[in-house]
């Protein structure tokens, strides 16, 4: 039978506050056990929480970048379970009155656009951690990640692929960097993805039964479990046997997903409003402000990249992956004073290339806009070629100094006089007098190799453009 894919996502992203969703306690990662959670975290007789006016404002921040509708009142609910590492017996949450509700996220897909449809995003505080390794048979609570705020953005079951996924996942990801209202780093939790797979004959209308994937923290193991999930479930169902709805988790060293536990519907979780937090209430001009605060957002600087520097869609795409991307490129086209595919080119190429190899990102580069600037500055005005941009950049990029030492110091100034790249093509003809013969006789290739001996001749040094219309223009006379 033919299947099809049906997957959802859920995503909690940790809001970039300094203190919790409902107390004071600090934020910061990498504490000591305990010491960032307070009275009010750790749930003692008698106190009450406090919303943190920040959380909201970042929530609103991200419902406006993705069209949504902004709940002018929403209710914070009680979601009532049992765990070790939350507190109180029940997680603060919203249920039925979202603070944003709806909007959509587009992405680029094989193939062409793809808009997922996003169906709430709603603030909540995290639980605690479970410790399991260094306790010999024990388990041990960290409580300094209770009351973190979240926003938890569910969409539609709108996916059909694990690249699908990847790339909305890649694409909610570069948004809430992009606007400010999340760190991303996946590596201490402040992203993480769970994914709500199914699977159904094609063409079928009803949905198949899903399972939940939980906290997943990497792109990669994202696709890994979809895939993996994926073929558990056809594989079952092609056996005879039915899919239970349940909660599984993602075993990165074997490469499956295991069952973890049954998967609860709403009711199970008793939801009701916390009577210990009145209704949110959202002003008209709040939103108008938070609005007004808002950057050029991804989709509508990739148009304009398009638009006003004539870029392809797939180079816009790539300048505006993150914003500090856009922002290299901005200023050094900017310092240019144009150059529009020039920077581009060398950006996604050679700037990319040296950043991957050396894993980092292009905040850490060693090479600013500026700089950068410079040395593309001296391709514009024929002072060096492309072959020579690339050795200065490489010197560049281990610290030799800027473009105009390096340049001095190898002796690569480009030969772009016309009088002295013209004797050095007469020379060249007059020593290559049978490619000169195949080339009128209607061997392209023969030019090429004029070409490469005047280069020969140049050291590398001549500029090829000239050096192209110098030969072109002798040899049709």
């Amino acid at each position: 039978m033919d299947w099809e894919t049906v997957i959802g996502i859920e995503t909690h992203a940790q809001l970039s506050t300094v203190s919790k969703i409902f107390s004071g306690a600090a934020t910061r990662f990498g504490a000591a056990p305990n010491v960032q959670a307070c009275a009010v975290d750790i749930a003692l007789p008698g106190v009450l929480p406090v919303l943190n006016r920040g959380a909201v404002e970042r929530a609103i921040r991200f419902g406006l970048a993705v069209g949504a509708d902004i709940n002018r009142r929403s209710v914070f609910a009680r979601k009532n379970y049992f765990y070790p590492d939350l507190p109180k017996g029940y997680q603060i949450s919203q249920y039925e009155l979202p603070v944003v509700q709806g909007g959509s996220l587009s992405m680029s897909v094989k193939g062409g656009e793809k808009t997922v449809r996003i169906t709430r995003a709603h603030l909540e505080e995290d639980a605690g951690k479970s410790l399991h390794e260094d306790f010999h048979g024990m388990s041990g609570i960290d409580l300094n990640r209770a009351g973190t705020p979240l926003l938890e953005i569910v969409t539609e079951p709108d996916m059909r692929s694990a690249e699908e996924a990847v790339a909305y996942a890649r694409a909610l990801h570069a948004l809430v960097r992009w606007i400010g209202i999340c760190d991303g780093n996946m590596q201490e939790g402040s992203f993480r993805c769970d994914a709500n797979v199914s699977v159904r004959p094609r063409g079928a209308g009803a949905l198949g039964t899903r399972c939940e994937i939980k906290n997943l923290n990497s792109f990669r193991f994202l696709e890994e479990a979809i895939n993996y999930e994926v073929r558990r479930q056809t594989e079952l169902i092609a056996d005879g046997g039915k899919v239970v709805q349940e909660t599984r988790l993602y075993d990165p060293d074997k490469r499956e997903t295991r069952s973890m536990r049954s998967k609860e519907d709403a009711h199970d979780y008793r939801y009701f409003p916390d009577p210990d937090l009145l209704p949110l209430a959202v002003s008209t001009e709040t939103i108008e402000r938070i609005r007004s605060e808002l950057p050029e957002l991804p989709q509508a600087k990739r148009a304009r990249y398009m638009r006003e520097f004539e870029l392809s869609a797939y180079d816009a795409g790539v300048l505006t992956s993150s914003r500090e991307v856009a922002d290299f490129y901005e200023n050094l086209i900017r310092a240019l004073g144009g150059g529009y595919k020039l920077a581009s080119s060398w950006i996604s190429v050679e700037l990319f290339g040296a950043l991957n190899r050396a894993g980092m990102e292009i905040s850490q580069s060693p090479i600013g806009s500026g700089q950068l600037a410079d040395l593309l500055t001296r391709i514009q005005n024929d002072a060096i070629n492309g072959k020579q941009a690339k050795e200065v950049f490489d010197a560049m990029w281990n610290g030799e100094g800027d473009a105009a030492a390096i340049i001095a110091a190898r002796g690569l100034t480009q030969i772009s006089d016309a009088g002295e790249l013209e004797r050095i093509v007469d020379g060249v003809l007059a020593a290559n007098a049978k490619s000169v013969e195949e080339y009128r006789a209607g061997k392209e290739k023969a030019f090429n190799a004029l070409v490469g001996q005047a280069m020969k001749a140049t050291r590398g040094k001549g500029n090829p453009a000239r050096i192209n219309e110098i030969l072109k223009k002798k040899l049709t006379d």
